[in-house]
């Protein structure tokens, strides 16, 4: 069985001058963390700020004329780089304890004096990589040995298209990245967006300030995770840019609407709510979780109505959404689960549960993540007794017999958060390395023993 990817030494590109993520509450767990089985369940609770806003009201902010409340942010490791990194930008960041304070730079940043270390968080490597042709000289970009793993090269080659002076100097595409600064000129520019949606995110993030706007056509019309982007629209508008959808199925922002501060609140988290919805379907009873307007649009909610075929009950008022697990028992399905590529972790765990087979399709972007998922799934399914097969695009998951396993989670805070879930019903999981977590909720092992 193939070991997901660890990370390379990215030869010859800059070092970074200090590693910058800490894991605040991984001292205090016991590695490896065993799981307490439990069942049924009723919870309400509520869970942390999204982690997909945040860094996206940060960009915002931090390019915004004025200045920004932002309330509800959520504390991680992926946030912490962001503001770590935009202060080396230049901005002003107050994390006070009831709200993030953001002095805006109206799109006119500094060039920082030792490359930005993103650490293993994808959104801030992409986001900054466009925002940093806004900067005043050159920037460099790095992260962790997997971040030199992770493409980048589309991104980069949009922003050449539109007239920015940036190449990657890492390998085969991915980072360190070299920004040379001075203002992105903007125009018509394809963008291959087949592996991930964050590159048209962290275009468009900087495109208000592209100084003869920007159109992105999207190279062989594929678009995948279109609700992240969607998401990034709403975000633009609430700042006060203009986007629109071009007849042709493109994205057109044009210039003259620069950012303005604003006092913005993030909602909670549909990718975490994910774990303790799905907690309900695996372990019995019920779970609510607060504070999710009805409107939200995040993408991760799509995993309601996946549950609901599945076999559960589910109900989303105006404030709150809730699961519980079916009277008869769980189903396998057959979903494509290409806009919501990070529930599927948890859905697959919920798989070994089902009566019958499920089979995830459509999700070959789950392969350029903080790790292999597919491949990871596929191996740590198999240790809890499941016949599993991973493909190019897809894993099927046939139950068997459940048995006890020590899961290894390949730092990669989804592979940990999902797999917990099993031990809710199989005694003896023990979740290794449990502090990697908190690359996007260091207290989410606290919760789950409130369960």
């Amino acid at each position: 069985m193939p070991k997901p990817p660890q990370g390379v030494n990215g030869g010859g590109a800059p070092a970074l001058a200090s590693r910058v993520v800490t894991r605040p509450n991984a001292s205090a767990l016991p590695d490896p963390l065993p799981i307490r089985p439990r069942g049924p369940l009723r919870a309400t609770l509520r869970v942390p700020g999204s982690k997909s806003l945040t860094n996206r009201a940060l960009v915002a902010a931090a390019l915004a004329s004025g200045e920004t409340t932002l309330e509800g942010g959520l504390e991680s490791d992926d946030t912490r780089v962001m503001i770590l990194a935009l202060r080396a930008l230049g901005c002003g960041i107050d994390l006070r304890a009831d709200a993030w304070g953001v002095c805006g730079l109206a799109g006119k940043l500094a060039s920082p004096a030792a490359p930005l270390d993103t650490g293993n968080s994808g959104t801030t490597a992409r986001f900054l990589t466009a925002a940093a042709c806004l900067a005043d000289g050159p920037v460099v970009i790095d992260g962790s040995p997997r971040m030199r793993e992770r493409p980048i090269q589309e991104l980069v080659d949009a922003l050449v298209a539109l007239g920015a002076r940036v190449r990657v100097v890492g390998r085969a595409g991915c980072p360190p990245v070299r920004v040379e600064g001075g203002g992105l000129p903007g125009g018509r520019a394809a963008i291959d967006a087949s592996r991930s949606s964050q590159f048209v995110s962290a275009v468009l993030l900087a495109a208000p300030y592209a100084r003869d706007g920007v159109e992105l056509a999207f190279r062989d019309g594929r678009l995948v995770s279109r609700p992240y982007v969607e998401l990034t629209l709403e975000l633009m508008r609430a700042f006060g840019a203009a986007v629109e959808w071009t007849a042709e199925g493109g994205l057109r922002v044009p210039p003259g609407h620069p950012y303005r501060a604003r006092r913005y609140a993030i909602e909670p988290d549909a990718s975490a709510a994910v774990y303790p919805l799905c907690a309900a379907a695996i372990a019995g009873g019920s779970v609510r979780v607060m504070g999710f307007p009805r409107d939200s649009i995040q993408a991760d909610l799509a995993l309601l109505p996946i549950l609901e075929r599945m076999g559960c009950r589910v109900t989303r008022g105006p404030d709150a959404l809730e699961v519980a697990a079916p009277a008869e028992g769980l189903r396998g399905v057959d979903v494509d689960m290409n806009a919501l590529p990070d529930a599927a972790l948890a859905l697959a765990v919920v798989a070994l549960f089902a009566e019958g087979p499920t089979r995830i399709r459509n999700v070959a972007n789950l392969r350029i993540k903080e790790t292999d998922r597919l491949v990871a799934l596929e191996r740590e399914l198999r240790k809890l007794g499941a016949n599993a097969r991973a493909g190019s695009d897809f894993i099927e998951i046939v139950p068997g017999p459940p048995r006890p396993a020590a899961i290894a989670t390949y730092d990669d805070h989804r592979i940990a958060m999902a797999f917990a879930l099993a031990g809710l019903r199989i005694p003896g999981v023990a979740i290794e390395d449990p502090g990697c977590v908190s690359k996007t909720w260091p207290g989410y092992f606290a919760l789950l023993e409130t369960l």
